[in-house]
């Protein structure tokens, strides 16, 4: 059950300054400022990293694997996001940052692009299945599969059940890897570079399967300045020893890639997790069904704009539509075979239902609670000023019944029982008695 709820995303809590920006923003609620200092829900947290861009004082961090971890292995790839390609300006190339990486100090560069180009075509076909529960809604992105989890279980089954990039591009290039050159696979580690926090939780304890196939997960600030010093450094490129992905699989780290390389149907590309929200109770209420297929992110501007990047998404978009024109003009393509069994690629493992509000194992104590919940939130304001620590009346509310806040938290209640504890004292003469006892 630890390894369920590992997260990624952490509290500095000496950094921390009891502000309440993260409870405002948190879009599961997730976050309640008690005794001064912020406190994650582990059961409710999605790592979508929302709380590591509001921070002012930079009190939550992603966790991802340390540079240095690459040297455990003798034979090490490299997995890099298409996302990569937009934190340079035009004058570093793909070409570059793929022999930067390798200069860096990795074996082997497989793009995860490439592998996005497999998940297209496997998608594809998946849609072709007359039984599938429309809009399908894609599973690329952990954090929104965590958000279905916890908020819209109904839409558990309308999940794409094929493997990410960054899951099918660490198997294929293992078996490259050791097909070529006959290094043993236990000598091979494999890494990603992620812009997203919500991926190191997927390698972690991922959904997909019961193990992932990554080693590590790197983040994109920490090799980007290393990556940029290198490529300064670097002489004229007149060509590279292997081939590249095409424009599809680049054009996944903006939104509307994965849903525009899909040919047939309507799809809808939805970014930011707020807007994700909007569009998924839509689907829940039946007003979707008109459309096939559902791209949602939970970072704004996609994987562009996730926690771990380091270029603006606006620029990074610019960045990555130049790289994409290039390709586009010199006719790149891919060099992998369109994969007829999509069953080769669907989750080894099943998503489910991940309760968040479980008051009590026996049912009549947990409808007790509710009530009590709902009284309680009836006796309150309706603010939602967070002042409590808490995000929302009700929030507050859920938690004086779990036992973790008491009604005085609100400060209006607090003001209303100090007021009438005054108005008694007031009525109260020096000798202990009442006034109007005379």
């Amino acid at each position: 059950m630890e390894q369920y709820y590992f997260h990624s995303v952490t509290l500095d809590k000496s950094k921390c300054k009891g502000c309440t920006n993260c409870i405002k923003y948190c879009p599961t609620e997730a976050i309640r400022v008690r005794n001064g200092k912020a406190v994650i829900i582990k059961e409710r947290c999605i790592d979508c990293g929302v709380c590591i861009r509001i921070c002012p004082y930079h009190a939550k961090k992603a966790v991802t694997d340390p540079l240095e971890n690459i040297k455990k292995y003798s034979y090490k790839i490299a997995l890099p996001a298409p996302t990569l390609y937009g934190q340079f300006g035009p004058g570093y190339s793909r070409e570059r940052i793929v022999l930067a990486l390798k200069q860096y100090g990795f074996d082997y560069v497989f793009e995860v692009a490439r592998a996005a180009e497999i998940v297209t075509n496997a998608t594809e076909q998946y849609m072709l299945n007359k039984d599938i529960k429309k809009p399908v809604v894609s599973s690329a992105c952990p954090a929104v599969v965590r958000f279905i989890q916890i908020r819209f279980p109904n839409l558990i089954d309308n999940l794409l059940t094929i493997e990410s990039p960054m899951e099918i591009a660490a198997t294929l290039s293992r078996q490259e890897v050791n097909e070529k050159y006959g290094i043993p696979l236990d000598k091979i580690g494999v890494f990603f570079i992620s812009p997203c926090a919500a991926k190191v939780t997927s390698v972690k304890a991922p959904y997909e399967n019961r193990k992932s196939n990554v080693d590590g997960v790197l983040s994109m600030k920490d090799i980007f300045l290393p990556l940029l010093d290198i490529m300064k450094k670097q002489g004229e490129i007149t060509s590279e020893p292997f081939s590249l992905s095409s424009a599809i699989g680049v054009s996944w780290a903006g939104t509307g890639g994965e849903s525009s390389a899909i040919r047939k149907g309507r799809s809808i590309a939805v970014h930011g997790i707020q807007n994700v929200n909007d569009i998924l109770e839509q689907a829940v209420q039946g007003n979707l069904d008109n459309i096939d297929f559902l791209e949602v992110l939970a970072c704004p501007e996609g994987c562009l704009g996730g926690p771990l990047a380091v270029e603006n998404p606006f620029i990074a978009k610019v960045n990555l539509n130049n790289e994409i024109e290039k390709i586009k003009k010199n006719q790149a393509h891919s060099v992998l075979p369109k994969h007829k069994n999509v069953n080769e690629f669907e989750w080894k493992s099943t998503v489910e239902y991940r309760p968040i509000l479980k008051l009590d194992d026996d049912m009549m104590k947990a409808l007790e609670k509710m009530n009590m919940i709902d009284a309680i939130t009836d006796s309150f304001y309706g603010l939602d000023c967070g002042a409590c620590g808490a995000p929302s009346c009700r929030a507050l509310a859920e938690d004086i019944v779990r036992g973790d806040a008491k009604e005085t938290d609100c400060i209006f209640k607090l003001r209303e029982k100090v007021n009438s504890i005054a108005n008694q004292l007031h009525q109260i003469d020096g000798t202990g008695r009442k006034a109007d006892d005379n």
